[in-house]
């Protein structure tokens, strides 16, 4: 049917203005993601328990922040033992990062899988990471609940550093070193 000059476009629409919004809030949640990207490559370095090294096919090295944990620093209690057990999941291993942004140091921000293993729900689950909920808002909703549930399970396991009275998170081990 042809559209007359007087008439409104949008009584042809089949969607109702409630429908359209709906449908523009979808899309702009899908045009955000576009901004995600993948990187793989084998892991060839570890610098702590959540942050490691990818070398890319194009041999590019790329340092990784694991996005959602927060690790012992190597000097504090467990900051051995963290980064051995991320050495034993990833380290030689072929990875897949999922990311959207990188940090203040240049660091690419994100989830790492070795065989669709998310490394740092793993940390986590091992006791030997903090689900670092000063950045919580950095994940997605239902990776949020989980890792804050693995830290909660980890805890009540008494499990890699809960089994201390009150182990010191690495921020605070950080602040008083300054």
């Amino acid at each position: 049917m042809p559209v007359s000059s007087g008439r409104c476009l949008s009584q042809f629409s089949p969607f109702s203005p409630r429908h359209a919004c709906l449908i523009a809030v979808l899309l702009c949640g899908l045009l955000g993601t576009a901004s995600a990207a993948t990187l793989r490559g084998e892991v060839v370095g570890l610098a702590d328990g959540d942050t490691l090294t990818v070398l890319d096919n194009e041999h590019h090295q790329h340092r990784v922040r694991l996005v959602g944990i927060d690790a012992p620093e190597k000097r504090q209690a467990f900051g051995e033992r963290s980064r051995q057990h991320l050495s034993e999941l990833v380290f030689r291993q072929e990875v897949v990062v999922d990311w959207k942004k990188r940090d203040r140091y240049g660091r690419i921000l994100g989830v790492v899988r070795v065989r669709s293993v998310d490394v740092g729900q793993a940390q986590l689950r091992a006791g030997l990471a903090w689900h670092y909920k000063a950045y919580a808002r950095e994940q997605a909703a239902g990776q949020r609940t989980l890792y804050s549930a693995e830290e909660v399970d980890a805890r009540r396991a008494r499990r890699g550093l809960w089994s201390e009275a009150a182990p010191t998170p690495p921020w605070e081990f950080r602040r008083s070193k300054k």
